[in-house]
């Protein structure tokens, strides 16, 4: 067009200008706008709009304010709605506001444009009683459209005023798709799922179409432990409905599936997502998703394939990936990449990093990047307080909770939680009930995080009564707070309260797990309730959790209690993976049935299988082995037996102690089936009988 002499017009440098914006190209914007200046076009507020609209993509605002203050023609509301939702988008929301000031005072009409971009202003900055004001402006301007509704909704969904949401929600006398969406996810923000889901459904009726964002808050109503048949249904839903195969989707699915617990149809969904190529940011989503207990690897994975893509993950995607590693080798790359990216300056992610240096157990680093931080809000505090109480120093971490106050710092729901585990580490009833006092006059008494921990606190301390007072306060009551007092209750031998409030949190749809079950087993075997104690294998054969070490370990200790050799075996064989308990319960088994020879069968097997023993079990297998020597000091077994115990704890100089004795004794060292042979029943009943005393 240009070298053939046409001159172009305002129509035709906007388009440019346009095309320049989808380009992201300044710099060939700039020389657009010059030839529009050259041309006489300097003064034409449509060409100008343009380009403040590219310099707003570009995230050039100072050039666009440049640009808005330079021609005089930009004093109209398209430009001056174009400029404020510049700054909104390079987020100098105070710049938004004072611009909006300017208009009022120039007597310029704001539209419905204008006061979208200055309730999202208000939304970023949690501004809610400037909203309020702009509120009633538009009250009175008679601007109240469903675009201008929705994002006041939008603004009191942000700023946690629910009421105000509904009550805009309500007003409004027409509805789209995003304003559905928005109360939806206000309810969905607040916790409360069932209202949600019930506007979902009514929103259903309507001939609003839905689109992925709907179905994203929908999925996020279900991710709770107590919402398995609905999240079923929506899965269903979203098949029919065609958004299956949107990654984003498919991402809000496996978080609805890891938050529930079902862990095997996350890891389904997420190999469905293997093929498809993901967008970065709904890979940063889906690292977000992935829950604690899932294996780093997935994770990692993830992240690669992000900075595959040339995208950089930002600070929740980095948090997340943090929350998974386990190993400090990994973590310290992960900690100089932060330190590349500029991330180490993002308060969530510093308090992510010395959490996992925390408990990847380098609690000297995790303290160095605690110290160096130069802001510390109530998160980073309680994390820090939680990884001294991890490691065994919780009078340190009492410490630090004295150093957070005498900062200024008022503990929150949070902070108080973790100084009350702190406090159960240290047996100190009394300063449990100080910190319980703290929240009180904090106003934070009744809050759940803070009354479940309470919970499990008195119970620990064997307080059941204040346990239980606290526990009724409870409103709903958690997985956690259930299983705790339970377990209060099996340890004080109230084994028919423990039975008691395990049915009423069967009533109340909460999903057992292995830390709820196995109390009450230990309670049946407490009292050879054997007809309670079968029902709950039963249950726990259904809920697929007799592979679970303590439901397994449980079930052993119950039936040998009942004096049923045979389930023990039968179920310690269903086990997983037995760990140290797992073992001792059934090496305990055979020792109170008088199976001295599986003692000893289980005990080797045990130490084939890589399991140390602990120092406790060591002791009992030194003492037992000494007073065999006693009885039978020519029997070569018995010296083999504490030789090879010695030298397991490192006691090399017991070792070559204990092969002189066998050497002065005269002992022969046997085959290892003749030393089997050579135990007789009297000697049996004496290792028995240590086995149990221990």
């Amino acid at each position: 067009m240009w070298p053939s002499g046409s001159e172009p017009d305002e129509i035709s440098y906007r388009s440019v200008l346009s095309a320049c914006v989808s380009m992201h190209s300044t710099r060939f914007g700039k020389q657009v706008y010059s030839v529009k200046m050259k041309n006489g076009f300097f003064s034409n507020g449509y060409v100008c709009t343009g380009m403040i609209d590219l310099f707003s993509k570009c995230r050039a605002l100072r050039d666009a304010l440049r640009v808005f203050y330079d021609v005089s023609t930009c004093e109209n509301v398209v430009c001056r709605n174009a400029i404020i939702s510049a700054a909104v988008k390079n987020e100098e929301n105070w710049v938004a506001f004072d611009l909006l000031v300017q208009m009022r005072k120039q007597f310029l009409m704001p539209n419905s444009f204008t006061f979208s971009s200055v309730l999202t202003a208000c939304a970023a900055l949690n501004e809610v009683e400037i909203g309020k004001e702009v509120h009633g402006w538009i009250v009175k301007c008679g601007v109240e459209d469903v675009f201008v509704g929705t994002t006041l909704i939008d603004l009191y969904v942000k700023c946690g005023h629910m009421d105000e949401a509904v009550k805009t929600f309500s007003w409004m006398p027409m509805l789209n798709v995003a304003s559905w969406t928005a109360i939806i996810s206000g309810f969905v923000q607040k916790g409360d799922c069932v209202n949600a889901l019930e506007l979902f459904k009514e929103m259903r009726y309507t001939n609003v179409e839905i689109n992925s964002y709907t179905a994203t808050a929908v999925i996020s109503a279900c991710a709770k432990l107590n919402m398995i048949e609905e999240a079923t249904q929506i899965h269903s839903w979203i098949i029919k409905c065609g958004f299956f195969m949107l990654s984003v989707i498919q991402a809000a699915l496996v978080n609805m599936y890891s938050k529930i617990g079902f862990t095997n149809m996350a890891n389904i969904v997420f190999k469905e997502m293997e093929s498809l190529r993901i967008p970065a940011d709904t890979l940063a989503v889906l690292i977000s998703s992935f829950p604690q207990k899932h294996s780093s690897h997935h994770v990692i994975e993830l992240l690669r394939r992000i900075l595959k893509e040339g995208a950089r993950p930002d600070k929740s995607c980095t948090s997340s990936v943090l929350s998974v590693i386990k190993c400090i080798k990994l973590g310290r790359q992960m900690h100089c990449y932060i330190i590349k990216t500029g991330l180490i300056f993002n308060l969530s992610v510093e308090t992510s990093l010395f959490t996992m240096q925390s408990k990847c157990g380098s609690l000297e680093d995790s303290l160095k990047v605690f110290r160096s931080m130069p802001v510390h809000d109530n998160i980073s505090w309680a994390s820090m307080i939680a990884g001294f109480t991890e490691h065994g120093y919780a009078e340190e971490a009492v410490q630090m909770f004295r150093d957070m106050k005498s900062e200024g710092i008022r503990p929150d729901k949070i902070t108080l939680s973790a100084i009350l585990s702190a406090c159960s580490s240290l047996y100190s009833l009394r300063k449990g009930k100080e910190i319980h006092g703290y929240a009180i006059c904090a106003g934070l008494g009744n809050e759940t995080l803070i009354c479940s921990t309470l919970v499990t606190v008195y119970s620990k301390y064997r307080a059941i009564r204040l346990a239980r007072k606290v526990f009724d306060m409870l409103v709903p009551k958690d997985l956690v707070s259930y299983s705790s007092l339970i377990s209060g209750y099996a340890q004080s031998g109230l084994v028919q309260e423990a039975v008691l409030l395990f049915c009423a949190m069967m009533k109340s749809n909460l999903a057992v797990n292995s830390y709820t079950l196995s109390p009450v087993l230990g309670a049946c075997a407490l009292t050879n309730e054997s007809g309670i104690g079968t029902q709950l294998h039963a249950l726990a054969v259904k809920m697929g959790l007799v592979s679970e070490v303590s439901v397994g370990s449980s079930l052993v200790t119950m039936y040998s209690e009942c004096g049923s050799i045979k389930d023990c075996e039968n179920v310690f064989n269903e086990i997983a993976k037995p760990d140290l308990v797992g073992w001792t319960a059934m090496i305990s088994s055979y020792a109170q049935h008088g199976k001295g020879l599986e003692v000893i069968r289980i005990f080797e097997l045990m130490k084939k299988e890589g399991i140390s023993p602990d120092s406790y079990m060591k002791m009992f297998g030194r003492l037992a082995a000494k007073k065999f020597i006693e009885l039978q000091p020519c029997n070569s077994g018995a010296y083999v037996s504490l030789s090879n115990i010695c030298a397991d704890i490192g006691q090399w100089e017991g070792v070559l102690e204990i092969r002189s004795l066998m050497e002065g004794s005269g002992a022969r060292k046997e085959r290892r089936s003749e030393f089997y042979v050579n135990f007789d029943a009297d000697h049996f009943l004496f290792y028995v009988g240590l086995f149990r005393a221990i």
